[in-house]
């Protein structure tokens, strides 16, 4: 049986689906790759070649290179390797991104990410990626004298061809390692003692953890779990699980009204046992009472880049491509403004159009505003001829989804305040799902291979801007929706 990195960072966060993933991989619960996380991954591969670029000389190990391939290859002489893997006897398995072997005979290890610094998260974990590989060298007989993480540089700012030295930090973990390096050896060995078992798992540890931290098999490892457990409660704690399941409750209905939770997870749990949502109608008629017309419900689809693309972006830095305005005046009347740019460029027409068509009018409305505000800050950056207007814009900004914090709440959400959760019970009829872009993600992909894909067909070009401009019409149309079912709320 192969043990990996992947594998080794999933035995971390939860061996039973390691165990499950290994023993009967049928069983295991895996959708298929989203196209963000293909992005991400090719993105990866970008940063990979300009770390490269930093090595002159280097030797490419081949991608279907055996570990004892690489060997003979480092045997034969050389000082840099791109690539080499490596297995020790137990079949624990590393493949390093660059190695380098130093003048006094020992190696460098160099780990590539294409983050803007270095993730020490448990689900980026990167000191413990790079420590297991140190591990597997040394069970080579390799000695490991320095572990550095090559990542992003949060303050490059593109201007014309790339530099690698520029675009890119290399920093000296080996340290840090060397500190992890006891309780990595363990963790493997336990690792893989713990494989060896037969019997299969009746749970998993994710049990004890909030929603965020559950494993993929978790509904397939615990089923004991119906469609509203406790888990939902929003931002409940690991503590407040672990007491809540040592008290042998795991649904929100069996919650009891002593038990200690704060005013939204509180009225959460009554929403769910009275199975009816509860809100604060006089508050909502209240805020929105105090909006000022026309009401622009705005959203924006942007483009973020590891290796930015265009002149003026930093790694990361989302560039703003799309924008939907619905416009309601005080008579009821809506009208709808949309923008999509058709190249890879900074939305300076975009802006003209927004300006141009809304001007410093009125309230804007999104949802999740602070996303719509930092957006703006972005923009004025970059073309500070329109900073009264996107700083009018800031100031006169009204988050929607706040009103589902506290002021309006359902079990129905599961816990969640996204237009995604919100939509589908309070207006049914308006759908994501017949939508050819779903979300987001789905979106900053399909704009990115659609502008940088030339040489499709009018056609094809043609129904994908289509799809683009459907999707994020639905976003600011639903916001609209959901503002007029709480104008016409029934009495509380």
């Amino acid at each position: 049986m192969i043990f990996n990195k992947t594998d080794y960072l999933q035995y971390l966060h939860c061996p039973e689906s390691l165990w499950l993933l290994k023993h009967h991989p049928d069983e295991f619960p895996s959708g298929e790759r989203s196209l963000f996380a293909e992005k991400l991954i090719q993105e990866g591969y970008q940063v990979e070649e300009y770390a490269k670029a930093l090595f002159a000389g280097g030797i490419e190990i081949p991608s279907n290179a055996t570990p004892e391939m690489t060997q003979e290859m480092i045997a034969s002489g050389g000082i840099v390797y791109f690539q080499p893997s490596f297995i020790t006897k137990q079949g624990v398995f590393a493949r390093i991104d660059i190695l380098e072997r130093l003048a006094d005979g020992t190696f460098c290890i160099y780990e590539v990410k294409s983050t803007n610094s270095i993730k020490t998260d448990s689900q980026h974990a990167q000191i413990k990626d790079v420590a297991f590989q140190a591990f597997v060298l040394h069970e080579n007989g390799l000695k490991v004298s320095h572990v550095k993480i090559i990542h992003l540089n949060r303050e490059f700012v593109k201007s014309g061809s790339i530099d690698p030295n520029e675009l890119l930090q290399v920093v000296d973990v080996t340290n840090e390692v060397q500190h992890s390096q006891t309780e990595t050896s363990q963790e493997i060995k336990l690792a893989l003692t713990y494989l060896q078992q037969k019997e299969p798992p009746t749970e998993c540890s994710c049990k004890l953890s909030t929603r965020s931290n559950h494993c993929d098999a978790f509904e397939l490892l615990n089923p004991i779990f119906g469609p509203h457990p406790i888990y939902q409660i929003n931002r409940i704690s690991a503590k407040k699980i672990n007491e809540l399941l040592e008290m042998g409750i795991t649904e929100l209905e069996d919650i009891p009204s002593s038990f200690d939770l704060n005013t939204k997870q509180q009225l959460q749990v009554a929403s769910k046992q009275q199975e009816k949502p509860t809100y604060q109608k006089s508050y909502i008629e209240k805020t929105l009472s105090e909006l000022e017309y026309p009401l622009n419900f705005i959203d924006y689809e942007t483009y973020p880049s590891a290796v930015p693309k265009v002149d003026g972006l930093s790694p990361h830095e989302h560039l703003t491509f799309q924008v939907s305005i619905h416009s309601l005046d005080e008579n009821g009347a809506l009208t709808h403004h949309e923008y999509l740019l058709e190249n890879m460029e900074l939305p300076k027409e975009l802006l003209k159009f927004m300006e141009q068509t809304i001007g410093a009018n009125g309230t804007f409305i999104a949802w999740h505003a602070s996303f719509e505000i930092g957006r703006n800050r972005d923009m004025s950056k970059h073309f500070p001829e329109h900073t009264s207007f996107l700083t009018y814009m800031n100031e006169h900004m009204f988050d929607l989804e706040k009103l589902f914090f506290d002021h309006y709440v359902d079990y129905r959400f599961l816990g969640k305040t996204s237009i995604k959760n919100v939509l589908p019970i309070l207006v049914p009829e308006l759908s994501y799902g017949v939508l050819e872009i779903q979300d987001g993600t789905m979106a900053l992909d399909t704009w990115g291979r659609w502008v940088l894909a030339k040489d499709a067909s009018f056609e094809e070009r043609e129904k994908i801007k289509q799809n683009l401009l459907a999707y994020c019409k639905l976003d600011t149309l639903a916001m609209v929706r959901i503002f007029e079912v709480l104008q016409q709320l029934p009495e509380d």
